[in-house]
């Protein structure tokens, strides 16, 4: 049987205006910017057909272009990487997007293979994210996102708080969302014209305006965590991470 041919197009929003940790994108780890780090892993992974940085700025546009990676200017006015992702649907045509955060220096290649495969081979999946099971004490942490999904791998709730509630403490297993996504083409664009819904704005969680407009997210489970560089400490962390590996 033919393997069904698909356009995947990885896009790496990158945003230099960052509240908490300004021009984190471009900071250094171990002499190369973040982005270019993030960009490095995706460029590996074979499903991609491409790869772009979806650039805020100047610096950013100018760093990438310095390293020979692709880059498109896109709106500094963006809330979100959705809506970064979605201008460059407007611009560059492809059957999948992946959403691969530009502030994940530790994405390997297995990350996005885990996202994009099944699209391969069902039609019934519209989003995909990632899980990776942690610790009772890293669910604590309200900067962890956490998911429970189904037997059938459908995402039934994403949470800042430790979810499921372990009334009985029975010692149940919590997973972290981690935030790479991929999207069919029309599933981008009707996720686009959504209104922000309740539950996103409670939880300041995007991904649930998908589920409470019944848009079903798939997860699939990674034995690979990640570290998001959001604050000085984790990029503290990050870097001696890589000095360890270099």
């Amino acid at each position: 049987m033919t393997e069904k041919k698909l356009e995947i197009l990885g896009v790496i929003p990158a945003r230099l205006a960052s509240t908490r940790l300004p021009g984190k994108v471009l900071r250094d780890i171990g002499g190369v910017p973040l982005v270019a780090r993030v960009y490095e892993a995706a460029k590996r992974c074979p499903q991609l057909t491409r790869v772009i940085v979806a650039a805020d700025s100047a610096e950013v546009l100018g760093a990438c272009k310095s390293r020979d990676i692709p880059a498109m200017m896109t709106s500094p006015d963006h809330q979100s990487g959705s809506d970064r992702l979605f201008e460059v649907l407007e611009a560059e045509r492809a059957d999948i997007y992946v959403n691969i955060q530009g502030d994940e220096p530790l994405l390997k290649p297995e990350h996005i293979s885990a996202l994009v495969d099944p699209f391969f081979s069902r039609d019934d999946i519209r989003v995909s994210t990632l899980k990776v099971a942690i610790s009772a004490e890293q669910s604590l942490d309200p900067n962890v996102v956490k998911v429970v999904s189904s037997q059938s791998g459908r995402a039934i709730y994403f949470s800042r708080n430790p979810i499921p509630y372990d009334r009985d403490g029975q010692g149940a297993r919590r997973y972290k969302h981690i935030g790479l996504y991929a999207y069919r083409r029309e599933t981008l664009a009707c996720f686009h014209s959504l209104p922000a819904s309740s539950l996103q704005l409670a939880e300041s969680l995007e991904q649930l305006k998908l589920l409470e407009n019944d848009i079903p997210i798939h997860v699939f489970e990674t034995p690979f965590d990640t570290v998001g560089v959001d604050t000085e400490e984790d990029l503290r962390r990050v870097r001696e991470l890589f000095q360890k590996i270099s």
